[in-house]
């Protein structure tokens, strides 16, 4: 391996790494605000290609109707939840969360889709339909169980995974998709040529680590998301409460999902089912990251990146493998250095 082969390793880490970070931001996310360690991530990642493919093709995606469900579902979940306080404005408030939006974004979708819009009429379209399942699934699958144990909520988390994984197929077939670029420039950098894509997925995996820091710690939705991350107990005596911070993060970690789906389909063929394996790498960056620190996950994230990118080169029967092995060492270290806790009878 001589140096230029080595500077493409590293760019192609650098590029697969931006979206391995957003996977992992919005992972950190989910788990500090309502301890779900989300593992549909990946669908909505899918769920973003293929829809924006669908509007390429002419064709109305799947994820509409799918979207009609969920959102008709999340309504009656809603009622349900609030049914010992339930008056006109809190029906008339869930009913335009649940039912009215979904069906203004269904309406658009149906009359623009088989047009053909244009690229970023596509990408609004799409990040339109698949936000709103983040709060749709946490009000079905999620607000019910934010009592139980993380071992419960990653048990519930699995089979939310599994169902979004047979819609997909049920909705977008075994074929896979790719879109066009976002910009077919090449700029030449040095031995190396970097593609106007690349610097899409670089940009804007930036411009969300610095629009998240802002939302954060600028925004009272924000500091609320925040303080329920560090004292659920506090944020909720202080009249934050779980499900409006739950169904916010999930929404966040849904729109993070489809951008990456929207940046990543013109670089690989997407089908029903890609999205697992790229959440499961966001999840390793996660992880290694202690999924409490965005920094670290992103910076582990651009680790696992240039990891599976100099495994493909070396080994590239065993780059997964390579892949999800490091995580291994990062666990034993976290385990040596952890205080021991005794078994509560």
């Amino acid at each position: 391996m001589d140096a230029t082969i080595l500077m493409l390793l590293l760019q192609d880490g650098v590029v697969n790494g931006a979206i391995y970070a957003l996977i992992a931001l919005s992972l950190v996310l989910v788990f500090t605000v309502t301890r779900v360690i989300l593992i549909p991530q990946g669908e909505f990642v899918a769920f973003g290609a293929l829809t924006l493919a669908a509007f390429e093709a002419g064709t109305v995606p799947g994820t509409v109707p799918l979207l009609l469900a969920l959102g008709a579902a999340a309504c009656a979940a809603d009622l349900v939840e609030a049914r010992h306080a339930l008056d006109a404005r809190r029906i008339l408030r869930i009913a335009l969360r649940d039912l009215v939006l979904p069906g203004a974004v269904a309406a658009l979708a149906y009359a623009l889709g088989p047009g053909k819009p244009t690229l970023a009429l596509g990408i609004a379209l799409t990040l339109a339909i698949v936000t709103p399942m983040g709060a749709y699934l946490h009000s079905i699958a999620f607000r019910p169980l934010e009592k139980a144990s993380v071992l419960v909520l990653l048990v519930a988390a699995v089979g939310v995974h599994l169902a979004l994984t047979g819609l997909g197929l049920v909705f977008f077939g075994a074929e896979g998709s790719r879109t066009p670029p976002l910009s077919d420039a090449m700029l030449p950098a040095g031995p190396l040529s970097v593609s106007g894509q690349s610097l899409w997925m670089i940009g804007l995996t930036l411009a969300i680590i610095v629009a998240l820091w802002a939302f954060f710690g600028l925004t009272l939705l924000g500091k609320a998301l925040m303080a329920t991350a560090v004292n659920r107990l506090g944020a909720r005596l202080m009249g934050i409460g779980p499900g409006m911070a739950g169904r916010l993060s999930f929404s966040v970690a849904a729109f993070i999902g489809a951008l990456s789906g929207v940046l990543v389909a013109p670089l690989t063929t997407i089908y029903y089912d890609t999205g697992f394996l790229i959440g499961l790498k966001g999840f390793v960056a996660a992880i290694i990251g202690g999924l409490a620190s965005y920094p670290a996950a992103a910076a582990a994230a651009v680790l696992v990146g240039i990891i599976e990118s100099v495994a493909a080169f070396e080994a590239s029967a065993f780059k997964e493998v390579i892949v999800f092995m490091a995580i291994i060492p990062v666990l034993l270290w976290r385990s040596a250095r952890a205080d021991p806790v005794e078994d509560e009878e």
